[in-house]
């Protein structure tokens, strides 16, 4: 069963991490072969069941030994039924995929929770298209229907919440917003961004966070921003309007190449991760409610771990004040 579905801790003051960028790390750092970088389809050997408990494991532990909340993202960001079926799933086995990566989450829950370290299951979306362009746009009507099934998934789990990632235009996610209010769900919505801090539709930021809010009366939890590194979106976050305190996460590349450089790359840029712990700190003061850290595309255990140690003393005095 949900532990924190009714009320999810994360909305407090205290700094909760996630992981980093799980398929750069299983395809870069580990050797295993992804294709799609769909990361669910592991689950269906042992082997690779193994290679995502040990990827999770190491997350949890820098949050138990920092004394932090972990949010244990699903690997679910391409189980999809456009991404699914190029791997050959029907229907009903993409939905078993989706709780199979739930319950490894909740076995997770089971084994580390501590009362310091409370562990909130999410269950990942990703966009029906790619993650940096917009291939696939879809009116809100449709978004919603072409996810409602695996939110549906996720609401008869043990899963918390839903969050949907890499978001490249906003009637997907608001979309995805209207079906995970349908099912009963608290969701986040992560935008990414170009270089230029707008989404890859062209939408800005701010503008895409508050027509999500107008359109669903506010019903996310909060947003956040993902796969893009803090320098492409810091110039857009507006000091004097009231739509950066709505997003409470950031989980950046490590990386300042565009998303079409990235897209393009054959090594990993693992950028510096105590450089990326200060860029973290220097967000805090245009994201009053920054509470949620972690990291994407080229971003490991030591990004987050060094991130979680450069926030614990700006963020401990932000909130006092």
């Amino acid at each position: 069963m949900s532990r924190y579905r009714r009320s999810l801790p994360q909305l407090g003051h205290d700094l909760f991490i996630t992981d980093g960028g799980l398929e750069t790390t299983l395809i870069f750092q580990d050797g295993i072969d992804l294709p799609f970088f769909a990361a669910f389809d592991l689950l269906k050997t042992a082997t690779g069941t193994e290679a995502l408990r040990r990827y999770f494991v190491r997350y949890v532990e820098i949050a138990k030994r920092r004394g932090r909340g972990f949010i244990a993202e699903a690997p679910t960001w391409r189980a999809n039924p456009d991404w699914a079926a190029k791997l050959g799933y029907n229907e009903p086995a993409l939905a078993e995929a989706n709780r199979k990566a739930i319950d490894l989450l909740a076995e997770l829950r089971a084994r580390h929770e501590t009362a310091q370290t409370k562990i909130v299951i999410s269950g990942n979306l990703g966009p029906r298209g790619d993650g940096y362009k917009v291939e696939t746009k879809m009116a809100v009507d449709e978004a919603r229907r072409y996810h409602a099934p695996q939110i549906q998934a996720f609401a008869g789990s043990s899963a918390d919440m839903i969050a949907a990632f890499t978001m490249t235009c906003v009637e997907e996610a608001i979309g995805i917003t209207i079906a995970a209010q349908d099912a009963g769900m608290p969701v986040a919505i992560s935008f990414t961004v170009e270089t230029d801090g707008r989404l890859p539709s062209g939408m800005a930021l701010g503008d895409a966070i508050e027509a999500t809010d107008s359109l669903t009366d506010g019903y996310p939890a909060y947003f956040m921003v993902n796969c893009a590194h803090p320098t492409h979106f810091q110039s857009a976050l507006d000091a004097g309007a009231t739509w950066p305190y709505r997003i409470r996460g950031i989980r950046a590349n490590a990386s300042t190449r565009s998303h079409a450089e990235l897209d393009q790359s054959t090594d990993l840029d693992a950028g510096n991760p105590i450089e990326l712990g200060e860029q973290y700190v220097g967000l805090t003061s245009l994201l009053p409610h920054l509470s949620i850290v972690g990291g994407c595309c080229g971003t490991d255990h030591r990004h987050v771990e060094a991130v979680c140690e450069a926030m614990a003393k700006p963020l401990s005095i932000q909130k006092v004040a």
